[in-house]
């Protein structure tokens, strides 16, 4: 007579069980895969080389007698505070982010409308926070603010089936936009066009349909024009303040002093820009920043000087920021300044390619944002400094001398670097159930790219 059951069917049945609950269980984990991206990491460790070298010789009119190290050691420890930042970043999932963006983007703006309120001036502008002698530049964190806000808002409309996005989305993201670059206004015209590059450039990506995304680029167009027509019409006849006479004397503006308002400086750089036979011009106190730079990159040639023997970093205002990939093509030749802009495209074409593997909207939108906000700001950077833009201030990512600069810049790295370490790919179908499972319901869409 056979048993009434059979004991390794019981065992079996049992192990089958266990096996299933568990993986149920993991179903609600997030299991970092050790997926490192490479190309990020190469780019980063190359611009860091260039960044160490180039800013202890750019920076030689800071340099003081009894501390000569003193600008590069303060540099490096903003690099380390950065490179911490970032493989801190990275092992955290993208769903934090997410969770922390609307945080984010609400202390920056906290952190710009206090700038505008009782914030310290740089080069006429109320630009920075001072806590001692820590300065920090809120502007920065707005303009990555810009990026994580908008991917947050373009994630949670998109319209199911559909590469397109829900006019309540696209609606907000302009309106957010519109803040963002208007907080920003007063600080410089760069600041403001980035912001809109930005948020143009996401919008496209971000799946909006082009109806929308002709409106929106018209009403960006419509109001920036009206925007800058009121500074004019604010700044034409105003008396300008003993702190404005004194800059214009000190600068030697074109057109003397102003009532303050930053309109007019705006329009004598853009007059300045496009005047004829430019090359030719003597240089003064009016276009010596751009003919120093001009006269930087032509002694360079092709190869450079060698590392240390600038000859124009000590003549050359702001050489160490504004102005530091001048100081890289004098010393290290045109092709080291073209190595430096491909590291730059090469990261946003790895953002692309990261993006576009995502299943999901959010890290495709994460990652891509990241990585126009680091590019887009060193393009204007090397087009103002090899005079495709008209003079003005951006800083070159983790080149240039800046320590907000260089933390925002790195916290948008390890933020591309978690997107690329976590995001399920579309090819992995077990990723991509684990990731349904532990990303907000509000955010479950897919890739417009993929569409």
């Amino acid at each position: 007579m056979e048993p009434a059951f059979n004991i390794d069917e019981v065992i079996t049945e049992g192990s089958q069980a266990v096996a299933e609950t568990t993986a149920a269980e993991d179903l609600n984990k997030i299991k970092p895969k050790m997926r490192t991206d490479q190309h990020i990491w190469g780019i980063y460790i190359s611009l860091l080389i260039i960044s160490v070298i180039e800013l202890f010789s750019a920076s030689s009119q800071e340099v003081q007698i009894n501390d000569i190290y003193g600008p590069i050691i303060r540099h490096a420890r903003f690099l380390a505070i950065g490179l911490v930042l970032m493989l801190a970043i990275q092992k955290f999932h993208f769903k934090y982010i997410y969770r922390l963006t609307p945080l984010y983007v609400f202390g920056s703006i906290m952190a710009m409308l206090m700038v505008l309120g009782m914030g310290v001036k740089v080069n006429g502008a109320q630009r920075a926070i001072q806590f001692g002698s820590i300065m920090i530049l809120p502007a920065e964190f707005l303009k990555l603010a810009a990026a994580l806000g908008i991917a947050y808002i373009l994630s949670r409309t998109q319209m199911p089936g559909k590469r397109d996005v829900t006019t309540k989305g696209v609606v907000s993201s302009a309106v957010f936009t519109l803040v963002c670059a208007g907080l920003l206004f007063s600080h410089g015209l760069t600041n403001t066009l980035l912001i809109f590059a930005i948020s143009i450039s996401m919008m496209l990506i971000g799946g909006v349909g082009m109806k929308k995304f002709l409106i929106v680029c018209c009403v960006y167009g419509l109001i920036g024009a009206a925007a800058m027509g009121y500074k004019l019409w604010q700044n034409k006849g105003a008396a300008p303040s003993p702190e404005a006479i004194e800059i214009a004397e000190l600068n030697q503006e074109e057109g003397g002093a102003t009532s303050g308002n930053r309109s007019s400086t705006w329009v004598a750089r853009v007059q300045r820009h496009f005047r004829l036979n430019k090359a030719g011009d003597k240089i003064d106190d009016t276009n010596k920043q751009e003919q120093l730079s001009y006269i930087a990159q032509a002694h360079g040639g092709l190869t450079g000087v060698g590392p240390g023997n600038s000859r124009e970093n000590a003549r050359l205002p702001l050489a160490f920021s504004d102005y530091i990939y001048a100081i890289v093509i004098e010393e290290l030749g045109l092709v080291t300044g073209i190595f430096v802009l491909l590291c730059y495209l090469w990261l946003l074409a790895r953002a692309g390619r990261v993006a576009t593997q995502c299943k999901q909207t959010f890290p495709c939108l994460l990652v891509i944002g990241c990585a126009i906000y680091i590019v887009y700001q060193a393009l204007f950077h090397m087009a103002i400094v090899t005079g495709v833009f008209p003079v003005s201030g951006q800083p070159l990512p983790l080149i240039s001398k800046g320590g907000t600069s260089v933390i925002v810049t790195s916290i948008a790295l390890g933020i591309m670097l978690s997107t690329s370490r976590h995001a399920a790919f579309k090819d992995d179908k077990e990723a991509i159930r684990q990731e349904l499972n532990n990303l907000p319901a509000s955010i479950h869409s897919d890739n417009p790219s993929q569409l």
